[in-house]
């Protein structure tokens, strides 16, 4: 059909009346007639050609493309409420990652950035896959980003939703959903392979492989994969037959050598989306969270039955700057909604003395713990079980699952299978009980069964709990899952070996990990979860020694890093603010000249982030030195309105702003 536009309009005029075509055909020469803008072509080519495609369109294309619709039905399962996702039908459109996106843990790239990318441009869902101008070309490799959470799985499964009900991208005849858990199971892998093996229906993959049909292939989770990218030293292969390490597929089905025609959709957390080279990806595109209302509206919808509640919670969200920045990513909105509501239904008519208001991380994911652990999960659980026995059963559950988080964080690893489960000796039948469905997600593949903890935060904690308990009598290394290494005794030096790994980390994939731990030696986690997880009043022993060797690593003349205010998170989820309480008050009273240490820097850099004195304006006048400013520098980037007059700056501190100001980090709106 193609073809019809190259006809002249004589050649036109006689194929209207040869008897051979088809009248589908026919009908379209008749519209193309009346346009009247033809090239030479030969006839007789036309009518084989268009002949033989139409056979193949109606023979052999349209009952596969139908089939295929079917089975995309069943992964969306019974559709999508697209009322609730308005916020994926617009994209942000980025030009490549930030140094913060490609280095940061999730939580850090949030907090930091106040969960507000710093972007005015967007891109509908259905101009995904569309040129952006009448003279560019439609992009053939797109990436969207999201941090855990953010409901990059959600947008795939609403764009082939929407796509399979014929509202977008009507010019693709086959939309191929695929997530890289699936490709975990696999050590080789063709390209003709791979679309038979998960699309059995595609009964002729040539039409794909060969570009006769316009194909969009999504690769759904690139942080999931077993296998880092490697586009330096991959294998080059143009043979779609041939079996390559699923990696090297990958690799060449996003640089063109297969699959050429196809227009690829990546998404990816922004670390691991750094794998790909800028130069291969046409598109970048972020997921943007939740604003102020859109908060308002989750919690409503997780609520609905009682609006009074929503408001609760929605109040003490607002009361919070830092749980407010966290429930910007809906998955963290539904687990801090959860706990938080789970703490004003068991504190009413309790003594004030006696209950925790769920401020810090920890204090946090320990309510929700104490809520998956207890007889009040949302949803009703399969079991009843006696009180000590229910303990006993979710101690042996936290400590097998907590093992399999600790050693797969380390190894960076968020999808397990059976094969995973029997190396870490859990039993499977433990892994159906209401514990296990709260924390450990499953999903059923063709030929094997995914689990994956429901939230990277959830594996986080779950790590944390199992290395605090296992560091009090461990007699090495906990790190070194072998067990050979020098002995190391006493939880105290268990505890300075993972902050030490977590600063030295490049990956900085520890930070929350150790915010948890730290959060686990303050007394409000510790009167909550003990009896159940912690044993009542063990901190004690604990606790001084950890915020004296916490606080002894923000004692640097270096420049303020994110390093450095990770540890005032500690501190912060520990319960010992002293030093930032002290800076903050100086804050409000203008009174921060000549107190700025290297450990007071530390505080302040950490309430530029966290502290509601600094979210309208961030005042450092009269306070600042060349050498202070210069360590507090790179902190700096993320306020949005900073004034820094009367701080008899010379040259050298406004070369060093100027640099600032460049950067593609840099958030600054106002300064003065």
């Amino acid at each position: 059909l193609g073809r019809l536009e190259l006809l002249t309009a004589e050649e036109a005029s006689r194929a209207r009346e040869e008897s051979s075509l088809p009248k589908q055909v026919r009908a379209v020469v008749d519209v193309l007639a009346r346009k009247g803008s033809y090239a030479s072509q030969t006839l007789q080519t036309f009518i084989e050609t268009t002949n033989s495609q139409l056979y193949l369109h109606i023979t052999v294309y349209e009952p596969m493309v139908q089939k295929h619709l079917e089975s995309l039905q069943s992964y969306c399962g019974n559709g999508l409420e697209t009322g609730a996702l308005q916020r994926l039908t617009n994209l942000l459109l980025v030009e490549g990652l930030t140094d913060i996106q490609q280095q940061e843990h999730d939580i850090l790239q949030i907090e930091t950035t106040k969960g507000l990318p710093n972007t005015s441009k967007s891109i509908p869902l259905e101009k995904l896959f569309l040129p952006l101008s009448k003279v560019s070309i439609p992009p053939r490799v797109s990436v969207t980003v999201g941090v855990a959470g953010m409901g990059k799985s959600t947008l795939v499964k609403l764009f082939v939703y929407t796509w399979a009900k014929g509202e977008i991208n009507g010019d693709v005849m086959f939309v191929l959903p695929l997530t890289f858990r699936e490709l975990n199971a696999y050590e080789k892998l063709s390209a003709e392979r791979l679309i038979c093996s998960a699309f059995p229906h595609i009964t002729e993959p040539s039409c794909i492989l060969a570009g006769a049909a316009r194909t969009l292939l999504i690769l759904d989770g690139l942080d999931e994969f077993k296998t880092p990218l490697d586009f330096s030293n991959a294998l080059v292969c143009t043979d779609p037959k041939k079996e390559i390490q699923v990696d090297n597929l990958i690799t060449n089905i996003i640089r063109g050598n297969l699959l050429q025609e196809a227009s690829v959709w990546v998404t990816s957390r922004p670390t691991a989306a750094r794998q790909i080279p800028a130069g291969l990806v046409d598109r970048m595109t972020e997921i943007r969270g939740f604003g102020a209302a859109e908060i308002k509206d989750f919690l409503d919808q997780m609520f609905l039955d009682d609006r009074d509640l929503s408001s609760q919670v929605l109040q003490h969200i607002r009361a919070n700057r830092s749980l407010r920045v966290l429930c910007t990513v809906p998955g963290l909105c539904w687990i801090s909604g959860s706990s938080i509501a789970y703490y004003l239904k068991t504190s009413v008519g309790q003594p004030q003395e006696t209950t925790v208001v769920p401020r810090t991380l920890s204090e946090i994911y320990s309510y929700y713990f104490k809520m998956a652990l207890g007889s009040d999960w949302p949803e009703k659980p399969r079991e009843t079980l006696r009180i000590e026995q229910a303990v006993s059963n979710s101690k042996k559950i936290v400590g097998s699952l907590g093992r399999l988080a600790f050693y797969g964080l380390l190894r960076k690893k968020h999808v397990f299978y059976e094969q995973d489960m029997k190396a870490y000796s859990i039993d499977l039948s433990l892994l159906q009980s209401s514990l296990c469905t709260r924390l450990l997600l499953k999903e059923e593949m063709q030929t094997f069964t995914a689990y994956y903890f429901s939230h990277l935060t959830i594996q986080e904690f779950l790590a944390a709990l199992y290395y605090y308990t296992a560091a009090k009598r461990a007699l090495f290394d906990l790190f070194t899952e072998s067990g050979m290494s020098w002995p190391k005794l006493g939880f105290l030096n268990h505890f300075k070996s993972a902050v030490q790994r977590s600063l030295q980390a490049e990956d900085r994939q520890l930070d929350i990990f150790v915010r948890f731990l730290s959060g686990l030696l303050s007394p409000q986690v510790n009167k909550l979860l003990s009896g159940w997880l912690l044993v009542k009043d063990e901190h004690n022993g604990f606790r001084s020694q950890a915020t004296t060797f916490l606080q002894g690593c923000l004692n640097t003349n270096y420049a303020i890093s994110l390093r450095t205010v990770n540890t005032m998170h500690c501190l912060y989820e520990i319960q010992h603010m002293e030093i930032a309480k002290a800076v903050e008050e100086a804050m409000k009273n203008k009174s921060l000249a000549g107190m700025l240490t290297p450990v007071n820097c530390s505080a302040l850099a950490y309430l530029l982030q966290a502290s509601d004195v600094c979210m309208e304006e961030t005042n450092l006048s009269n306070c600042l030195t060349y050498n202070v400013c210069k360590s507090l520098l790179s902190q700096l980037l993320f306020c949005h309105n900073l004034r820094l007059d009367n701080n008899q700056f010379k040259d050298n501190v406004m070369e060093l702003l100027g640099s600032v100001l460049s950067v593609k980090d840099c958030q600054i709106q106002k300064l003065r």
